[in-house]
């Protein structure tokens, strides 16, 4: 059984790091992804720099990034705008994002659920027509930092509209890791209630209580075959209180391994790409599996030298 993994560290692990990484060291870190055997690599965010001046380098990134076979390159894109640039720069997979809950939206984009919706309706329907691929995410449909506990009808009732917008996956969002395994299941039962089965359906889970493994195993058991994962944990929200990082590439990939699932990514390939961007930080990655393969690596060089 074969899982894709979609990996979102340059672009939802870079945006929340004090730190600036430079485009160069952002072109090493993808391409190593790239050579590890990922074939969805969300690479930036075509939003106004001044909000995220992380990424500002957006279309200089996407323009000297390799062309390789199978290989799709993402950017977030707030709205007619951002979409504009991305075509500009090239791009051939765009990903939308809105939140459940209105008090998230309208902190992180100044706008109501419904405005966010018609605009974010406008933009897949221009993606289509350009033919590129894209994926909605929607936030915070597991909890709310703001609101608490979110309704998982209204979930599904936004959910259909994206993918009647036209988005190919509808990615949930577990902004801030307060998802449980149940809860998992209960969500994407409901959308197959709804007529939307597993195949359209992407999870993307944060760690912030230690659960975003469990709440993988659990989308598994319901037929996500879908992940998203960030590169030694990097990541968060900034417009999310406690949203630590995301679910670490590497954790996931030795669990996936272990169950027998494929992904066409070298495991030790990913670890090499994940120490890359720690170097480029300057500080330690949260990726268990990650911080145990680097100990070990530095414990038989010791031993050698």
């Amino acid at each position: 059984m074969f899982v894709r993994v979609h990996e979102v560290g340059p672009r939802d692990g870079l945006q929340n790091e004090p730190e600036v990484v430079s485009t160069e060291d952002k072109l090493a870190f993808i391409q190593r992804l790239v050579a590890s055997g990922h074939r969805d690599v969300e690479v930036t965010s075509f939003v106004r720099p001044r909000w995220i001046p992380q990424l500002a380098d957006a279309s200089e990134v996407l323009a000297r990034l390799p062309r390789v076979d199978g290989v799709r390159y993402w950017a977030l894109v707030p709205n007619q705008r951002g979409l504009e640039r991305a075509l500009d720069a090239g791009l051939g997979h765009i990903a939308t994002f809105m939140s459940v809950s209105e008090t998230h939206n309208q902190r992180n984009v100044n706008r109501t659920v419904k405005e966010s919706l018609a605009g974010v309706r406008q933009v897949l329907g221009s993606a289509r027509a350009e033919g590129l691929g894209s994926r909605a995410y929607l936030s915070t449909v597991f909890g709310c930092p703001y609101e608490g506990p979110v309704s998982v009808s209204k979930t599904v009732e936004l959910g259909l509209a994206l993918l009647d917008a036209g988005a190919d996956v509808l990615a949930l969002g577990d902004t801030t890791g307060m998802g449980w395994p149940a809860l998992v299941q209960e969500v994407v039962a409901a959308f197959g209630r709804a007529g939307v089965g597993p195949e359209l359906l992407a999870l993307h889970l944060h760690d912030t209580r230690g659960t975003a493994l469990a709440n993988a195993f659990a989308a598994l058991e319901c037929g996500i075959r879908h992940l998203d994962a960030s590169s030694g944990g990097l990541g968060g929200c900034p417009y999310a209180p406690g949203a630590s990082g995301n679910l670490a590439t590497e954790d996931l990939l030795f669990l996936l391994h272990a169950q027998g699932y494929e992904t066409g990514i070298d495991l030790d390939l990913a670890v090499d790409a994940a120490e890359l961007v720690e170097r480029a930080l300057g500080r330690e990655l949260s990726g268990r599996y990650f911080r145990q393969a680097r100990g070990a690596q530095a414990r038989r060089a010791a031993r050698t030298a």
